[in-house]
């Protein structure tokens, strides 16, 4: 790595951390119903949604309720972008004419986007229409994203309430993550995407003419509205099929840079929310070291992979697959990054990586999108991995566990096992089926310890939610749309729902005050515990398949030449 290398990582995640008790701080006076600026703007609008929709805001729900309006709000989403996709051919802002979505791929995509997966088995340019991609796709992205930070503030509450079950009105918080969080946030970077070059038309493709002479037709439409959205939502679906490699997502080092941070943005400021929401952000900022610590881990990995002499390239630095306008540095940043995230957006073939830097990308994914993850998900689930450290530590000194100061029990317990565990199970089961059966090895690009790493690679990304994948696995045949499908509804809901039901459990109990014998939750000691509970469990379960894949192709790597 070069000087201006370090220079940009410093400055990279010294602005992360600038801003994330900036926007946390934000976020906390839309969610504790303080009066704020855009409050005075838009709270007309707000009122007018809450009528429109026949809801009254101030009705609480307890954990039953609130997930029972989440699954039935996300499956209206999910049925109508399978129906938009299907009849998209008969549908206007359709310039090119471009036929119905085949139904397989549709529910495969209906599911991904509705679940904040963006998981794309197809080219977008060449398969949606214009009012399948703003309409259908870029709604979705606000919707599921809107869905996750409402469930970490349900979740929030439910922890620190004295007595009561209720966990706040579903319909209150997605309405408020939308109107206040999501679409400023967009709008700003939309139009600061565009002053670099980002296009934002529902222009059709327009004809060149090469220097060769050659006939080309280059699309067009609304890029830089998803793009604004997909990056700070952690969506990751691109408008294109080249993702933020292609020129007209991603056209300057600027707008990389930008892009890249607003990966991390909203799941780090997320958590200093959290942290002000129990009443204490000395807690959140231990949640937020934990995270940091894995995330440069598995930077270290990819970068020390990526710059390494590669044989394969006569000894020379990785550079396959690469955008040469933003080189390795950035490359392997952007795949940390989006990878840590449960964002999946890219601007470099991660089936191009070393073997190494394949094993950064799945490291992040197999931890369960909890190093910030995606927007409320990734941290809604490290606290699930927080229940189970505080319990592990409970049980060290002869103690009834608690946190933030309620006892933890038998419940929370098999709640935690269920959203920790299931996924894994899943992941790994899905994984084997794929590896055995003709279907799913008809789709490799590669034999051997990679085509497993590719194999391994989609069912970690659809079932964590984050929708990046290797790309030599050839994922549009019924076999994976199908199967991954079922992957994609596991990944959001067998942890969505788990994570409900303990600030469910939790809500109506007694906070006991603080004694000798109770573990702090915001020193050095909770987040090394923390990271090792992490590190732990999903090594447990993954680290055979990861030996078979990644390793062992990099063990491999030196003898191949």
């Amino acid at each position: 790595m070069s000087q201006r290398d370090w220079l940009q990582l410093t400055v990279y995640f010294g602005a992360l951390i600038v801003l994330t008790p900036i926007l946390g701080g934000w976020m906390h006076r839309i969610f504790s119903n303080q009066s704020h600026v855009l409050r005075s703007l838009l709270g007309r609008v707000e009122r007018a949604i809450y009528r429109l929709g026949g809801c009254n805001p101030e009705e609480t729900m307890n954990w039953r309720q609130y997930a029972t309006a989440l699954v039935l709000f996300n499956g209206v989403g999910f049925l109508v972008l399978f129906a938009l996709q299907l009849g998209q051919h008969l549908l206007p802002f359709n310039p090119e004419h471009l036929p119905a979505v085949p139904p397989a791929l549709a529910l495969n995509t209906a599911m991904s986007f509705m679940t904040n997966t963006n998981w794309q088995a197809y080219s977008g340019e060449a398969t949606m229409s214009l009012l399948t991609q703003f309409a259908g796709l870029t709604v979705q992205n606000f919707l599921s994203a809107a869905s996750g930070l409402s469930v970490l503030v349900a979740m929030a509450r439910g922890l620190v309430s004295r007595g009561s079950d209720s966990l706040g009105n579903f319909w209150t918080d997605l309405v408020r993550s939308t109107l206040y969080v999501l679409l400023p946030l967009s709008l700003v970077f939309a139009l600061v995407l565009v002053s670099q070059g980002v296009v934002q038309t529902f222009s059709s493709s327009v004809e060149v003419t090469s220097l060769e002479g050659a006939k080309n037709s280059i699309p067009l439409g609304p890029v830089a509205s998803q793009v604004a959205i997909k990056q700070l939502g952690t969506n990751g679906g691109g408008y294109f099929g080249a993702n933020s490699a292609h020129p007209f997502e991603n056209p300057t080092p600027l707008s990389n840079f930008i892009e890249m941070l607003a990966i991390l943005l909203l799941p780090a400021a997320t958590v200093d929310l959290y942290g002000r929401m129990v009443g204490s952000r000395r807690h959140g900022w231990a949640l937020f070291s934990a995270m940091f610590v894995l995330l440069l881990a598995t930077l270290a990995i990819g970068l020390y992979g990526e710059f390494q002499p590669n044989p394969a390239v006569g000894g020379l630095a990785n550079l396959e697959g690469k955008e040469t306008r933003f080189g390795i540095f950035n490359s392997v940043l952007w795949a940390g990054t989006t990878t840590a995230a449960s964002n999946g957006s890219v601007n470099a073939m991660h089936d191009s990586l070393t073997p190494l830097g394949g094993l950064m990308c799945l490291v992040n994914l197999v931890l369960g999108e909890v190093v910030f993850g995606g927007v409320g998900a990734g941290l809604y689930g490290l606290l699930l991995y927080v229940v189970l450290t505080v319990f592990i530590a409970g049980l060290m000194v002869g103690r009834t566990p608690e946190y933030l100061g309620k006892k933890i029990g038998k419940t929370e317990i098999i709640w935690v096992m269920i959203g920790t565990l299931v996924p894994f199970a899943f992941l790994l089961l899905f994984a084997a089926i794929a590896a055995v059966h003709p279907a799913g090895l008809a789709s490799l690009g590669n034999a051997g310890p990679h085509g497993l790493s590719e194999i391994l690679y989609a069912f970690a990304s659809m079932i964590g939610n984050n929708g990046s994948a290797f790309a030599g696995l050839n994922a549009n045949t019924p076999f994976y749309n199908l199967l991954g499908t079922a992957a994609l509804a596991i990944g959001r809901f067998a942890v969505l729902i788990p994570a409900l039901a303990i600030a469910g459990s939790l809500a109506p109990r007694k906070v006991s005050p603080p004694s000798a014998g109770t573990f702090p939750t915001d020193g050095i000691l909770f987040v090394v515990l923390l990271v090792m509970v992490v590190v732990v469990v999903s090594g447990l379960t993954h680290l055979p398949a990861l030996t078979l894949g990644p390793i062992v192709e990099h063990v491999l790597l030196g003898r191949s030449f």
